[in-house]
């Protein structure tokens, strides 16, 4: 058994167990048992499965407020809107059906890894975390929260309550390479949303996964594809403009160039993606 294991129903609690003791998040655990090399989850286990509030999307103050222990398959299963469809697709891509059953949004986050799937299309969704203590809450850019594989900017005694994304505009999608079709871990990734005025796009968000130790943005791409025609927006890709911002890393799954290449291929790929019309379920 853990050195002592904690299952409260509030939040409250759940942040006064924070704030006194060392403790290890739990929910899904779907990144912390096989990140575990003993037959037990070791130290104090903070189990948040049964706090009620830290699940479910609800719409609130502009925002989208997804709970931190909701699942990728409520996240799938959601009536979002059309830019929320990158999130979707990353979410269909998470693990197998059962990861994506137990696997929650927080831990995707909180496990910090360069492949986390669901980092590259919040980031284009301009996502801010929610991190609460018994002393108060404090809301970061995703971009800030995450500092490098494994590492965050959570606190002691702070917790990862929600994800919140402004009333976001335009259409999303993602991609994802990896050495075969299902259950991998990306060696690229790639999320797009555009917003169209008319023919031409008005402004697109645009990030690459598993290419560098963060996920990144990728701004002068972005900036060079404002007023263009949506058909010659694919086609505008500069492989120049990305690999500047990527700092590609080596691994057993890809090299550096191979990642550089590959990340503008599949933003190119992206891009066209979610300037591509589709069906919508009523």
């Amino acid at each position: 058994m853990p050195a002592a294991f904690h299952r409260p129903t509030e939040l409250a609690d759940a942040l006064a167990i924070a704030a006194r003791a060392e403790v290890t998040p739990a929910a899904g655990c779907t990144d912390l048992f096989p990140a575990t090399k003993t037959p037990v989850l070791p130290g104090a286990i903070l189990d948040l499965s049964g706090v009620a509030a830290l699940r479910g999307i609800a719409r609130a103050d502009g925002h989208v407020r997804i709970g931190a222990t909701t699942t990728w398959t409520e996240i799938l299963n959601a009536p979002l809107p059309p830019a929320f469809d990158g999130l979707k697709q990353a979410a269909r891509e998470v693990g197998s059906v059962q990861i994506q059953n137990a696997g929650t949004i927080a831990g995707n986050l909180c496990n910090a890894s360069p492949a986390a799937d669901g980092v590259p299309p919040l980031l284009t969704l301009d996502a801010q975390v929610e991190l609460a203590s018994a002393g108060g809450t404090r809301r970061l850019a995703l971009s800030d929260f995450i500092l490098g594989p494994r590492r965050t900017a959570l606190a002691r005694g702070e917790l990862l309550t929600a994800v919140l994304i402004p009333d976001a505009q335009g259409q999303g999608a993602f991609l994802k390479l990896g050495a075969r079709r299902f259950l991998v871990i990306s060696i690229a990734m790639t999320a797009a949303r555009v917003t169209l005025d008319g023919d031409r796009i008005a402004g697109a968000a645009l990030a690459v996964g598993a290419c560098s130790p963060v996920a990144v943005r990728l701004p002068a791409q972005e900036a060079a594809l404002r007023g263009l025609p949506a058909d010659r927006a694919a086609a505008a890709i500069d492989p120049g403009l990305i690999a500047p911002a990527l700092a590609p890393i080596d691994d057993p799954r890809a090299d550096a160039a191979y990642r550089a290449h590959a990340a503008a291929e599949l933003i190119a790929r992206t891009l066209a993606g979610a300037l591509t019309p589709r069906e919508r379920a009523a």
